[in-house]
């Protein structure tokens, strides 16, 4: 087997080393010159010498040159190797023509060879040259050790010589062959002689075997019948198909399985590691000087990767790479099914190249199996920049970018769960009077004044201290560190003053002022107590015009005397102490009883029955609000369900603590509740105080929304304290509006019956109930419709009872009508149209 190496550039240069392609020219000009000369020495020793008369040198130079021209070609990156079998004629022709016919017949065969091929002129030259010197080179150890060629007739006599000095001459061709092609591909290449000789080696040694074993039989054969040999030609193609078939075969097995295991190498989630990888691996299967990836896929910018199989030498944007090398076959990366390419896959090579059909079809499926992995590890990536971003989201507040509560919890648990480092303090603040920044410059200016606070907070932060931003107007700092508990006082005195310094807004300089609550830890606290301890400092920092109050016990002792013991909650719910009472709404002309407000009480073993402004707040700062408002609400909905049964189909309305709505999941309970008591939607009514729905806090809006959305009932109670607005009633889906009663007892004043009559105006124009709250007189009463509010609810028609007591009252009604709980001010016929009501229930139906 013989094989012939060329460059695909006409100069032989393949290096951007100018050192290496001197090294290149100089033993590629030298084996032309030495081939040139031998050459010439063929064509005397043909002319001049005496050789065998007739046409059998003439068909001997033929076979050889056919044995040539039958071979196929492998190409390594910017090398081209030509597998033959002509060795097997070269060796056999040697024993009976002189060099010069051996010679001349290779270099022909070589000629027309890479004619064919339109092989570069410097690659022919050199081909010719080193095939030409082989071949010299094995009729010269012919001569040399005694076996010169002799006619056909001689040949016998000299036989077992000749086929002992065969193998010596097979092994010079093979030594000059391969000593003057590997070379010449290492420094082309840039690659280490020893792994292109290795290359292939194994196929190499059995075809120059089999080449050598068919040279043997050849010149047995020639001592029989010289011209048998012609018919070794067919033989000799024969086994030349079966050599280069297996080259190809494993060629095809070897480009397959690194295919294969390059495209496993791909799987990988990171797009830098996959873009990488790609460019290396399509290189080294490929045999290509340089490859890119180029990809702009989706909203990133786009991106070009460049480099070798051995390194990435450049990944950035494409307008700024610099100009590529040699020419460029292209593809693009899209998948098997046809999607929108994402960009292209390019190999280049420093010459003309064309891929083999099978070569296609492989960089067509790498191409594919390369966009299946950019698309997964930009997907990937893209999981894992929202799961980041929704970590953030879970611990970080939007407006400020500070901590949120709960990231503030979790840091405060490491705090205090790890070893002790100094002291702890929690300050909590609150700003004074924030609501007329809103109210007045509107809340784009409030935002921005939090966005300023929260970065005046950050700055006096030590390492190791965390602010956070709670919503609205309210921020906590963790102290860490401390030396003793006084210095927490300073600390937060030192905040408190850099709050409260002027800042510009739009042209004006204004001053926020706030309150501090602080607490300290002890050492048995967790976050949950620290908490509501500086929740308590803080209102005693308000209650008393104080700055800065710090938390103590003996404060404390005395709230909780009024409030009740924090720690009585977790046994009051385990013992069902909380109960509801019912107070029926009614519509202010016939008296009969539209719906039932549910309200809270709490039978204290030790202070008897409370009312809620004795405990709420309590339960408001304390961990057990979830458990008391599913508590209330359970006892509501199961009271519906009662009066339902004995033919009142009313709903029960349910004040909701402000805690409640900053819970997400608050709609998803409401929701279960009801379908565990099989209630639906329009038998609940939520009330809502009007303060909270006006700060406009985002998780406030979407819980509203939620509930409307499952069709329950919005109620916006004690309407009229605070400071509402038309555009806040559009924002929120109120469908009830209650006046507080406040306004219905000072009706006698002009401005109290003037928010009065503007309230059910309001309704009237917005398609909303309006219940007046407090009504305790028949002149209440008669006033109240007159001014065409619709409902009311007070003492003139029913205290909060229990529910039998409710029930008893509904059925006993007034004046022998069941559901009515007064004499009706019009007669029938005479009735006032109100607004439709939301709700369901808006009749009272009696089972018979």
């Amino acid at each position: 087997m013989h094989h012939a190496g060329g460059e695909r550039t006409g100069d032989v240069t393949t290096t951007d080393d100018d050192a290496t392609n001197g090294r290149l020219r100089l033993l590629v000009g030298l084996v032309v010159v030495c081939g040139a000369g031998n050459i010439l020495a063929a064509l005397r020793d043909v002319i001049f010498d005496h050789q065998p008369a007739g046409l059998f040198p003439v068909v001997l130079c033929g076979l050889i040159a056919l044995a040539k021209i039958s071979g196929v070609s492998i190409r390594i990156r910017s090398t081209n190797i030509w597998l033959s079998a002509e060795s097997a004629t070269v060796l056999m022709a040697s024993t009976i023509v002189s060099f010069g016919w051996v010679v001349l017949g290779m270099a022909l065969g070589v000629l027309v060879a890479n004619l064919r091929a339109r092989s570069a002129f410097m690659k022919l030259r050199f081909n010719v040259a080193k095939e030409s010197l082989a071949a010299s080179a094995a009729c010269a150890v012919m001569v040399a050790l005694g076996a010169p060629p002799v006619g056909p007739e001689q040949l016998a006599g000299s036989l077992s010589r000749h086929l002992l000095v065969i193998p010596v001459a097979a092994l010079a061709y093979a030594i000059v062959d391969e000593g003057l092609i590997f070379p010449v591909i290492a420094l082309a290449t840039r690659t280490s002689l020893r792994e292109r000789f290795l290359e292939h080696l194994d196929i190499r040694l059995v075809s120059r075997s089999i080449g050598l074993a068919m040279a043997l039989g050849a010149t047995m054969i020639l001592t029989v019948d010289r011209w048998l040999v012609i018919g070794l030609s067919p033989l000799l193609y024969a086994l030349h198909l079966s050599s280069a078939g297996r080259v190809r075969n494993r060629e095809e097995r070897a480009a397959w399985q690194r295919l294969a295991r390059t495209t496993d190498e791909l799987n990988a989630v990171d797009l830098d590691g996959v873009l990488r990888s790609a460019v290396r691996r399509a290189a080294e299967l490929f045999s290509a000087d340089e490859v890119e990836v180029e990809v702009h896929e989706g909203s990133s910018p786009a991106r070009l990767v460049r480099g070798t199989d051995e390194r990435v030498h450049y990944d950035d944007a494409p307008d700024s790479a610099p100009p590529a090398q040699g020419t460029a076959i292209i593809t693009p990366l899209e998948s098997h099914d046809g999607d929108t390419a994402i960009g292209e896959l390019r190999l280049r090579f420093r010459g003309q190249v064309a891929l083999s059909e099978r070569e296609e079809y492989i960089f067509r499926t790498f191409a594919a199996a390369l966009c299946t992995a950019i698309r997964n590890a930009s997907a990937h990536a893209e999981t894992r920049r929202l799961a980041e971003s929704h970590a953030r989201a879970a611990a970080q507040d939007p407006l400020t970018s500070l901590a949120n509560r709960r990231r503030l919890e979790q840091y405060a648990d490491e705090i205090l769960g790890g070893p002790p480092h100094g002291v702890t303090a929690l300050v909590l603040l609150d700003l004074n009077r924030f609501k007329e920044v809103n109210d007045t410059l509107g809340h784009t200016a409030g935002d921005r004044v939090l966005i300023e606070i929260a970065r005046r907070l950050e700055a006096l932060s030590t390492a190791g201290d965390l602010v956070a931003r709670f919503g609205g107007d309210e921020f906590a700092i963790l102290l860490t560190g401390l030396p003793a508990p006084p210095v927490a006082i300073p600390r937060a005195q030192a905040v408190l003053a850099s709050i409260a310094a002027p800042m510009d807004l739009d042209g004006m300089r204004i001053s926020v002022e706030a309150s501090a609550g602080i607490a300290v830890a002890d050492g048995s606290t967790d976050i949950a107590e620290l908490l509501r301890r500086a929740d308590i400092a803080m209102y005693q920092a308000k209650k008393s015009g104080q700055q800065v109050t710090r938390y103590a016990a003996t404060r404390d002792t005395a709230d909780v005397d009024s409030l009740v013991l924090g720690g009585d909650l977790a046994r009051a719910l385990a013992e069902e102490e909380f109960t509801v009472k019912f107070q029926p709404i009614v519509d202010l002309g016939s008296a009969e009883v539209i719906a039932a407000e549910a309200l809270a009480r709490w039978h204290h073993p030790d202070h008897g029955d409370l009312p809620p402004a004795r405990f709420l707040d309590a339960i408001e700062r304390s961990t057990q609000l979830g458990a008391f408002a599913k508590s209330i609400l359970n006892q509501a909905l199961a009271a519906a369900v009662t009066w339902r049964a004995a033919g009142y189909t009313i709903p029960v309305a349910v004040n909701v603590s402000p805690r409640s709505l900053l819970d997400p999941r608050f709609p998803g309970t409401v929701k279960a509740s009801l379908a565990r008591y099989g209630l639906p939607p329009e038998a609940l009514v939520i009330e809502v105080t009007e303060s909270l729905i006006l700060s406009q806090l985002e998780v406030v809006d979407e819980v509203l929304r939620a509930l409307r959305e499952d069709g329950i009932v919005i109620a916006l109670d004690d309407f009229g304290t605070g400071y509402s607005s038309l555009s806040t009633l559009a924002r929120v889906p109120v469908q009830e509006l209650k006046i507080d009663r406040g306004f219905v007892s000072g009706m006698d004043s002009p401005a109290e019956a003037a928010v009065v009559r503007s309230t059910v105006e309001l309704g009237r124009s917005l398609q909303v109930m309006v219940v007046a709250e407090g009504v305790e007189s028949e002149d209440q009463r008669r006033r109240l419709w007159e001014l065409g509010c619709p409902a009311g609810q007070g003492y003139l028609f029913a205290r909060a009872m229990s529910l039998d007591a409710l029930l008893a009252a509904l059925g006993r009604g007034f004046d022998g009508r069941p559901g009515r709980l007064a004499e009706p001010l019009h007669e029938a016929g005479s009735v006032v149209r109100i607004p439709k009501r939301p709700r369901g229930g808006q009749r009272l139906d009696r089972s018979s």
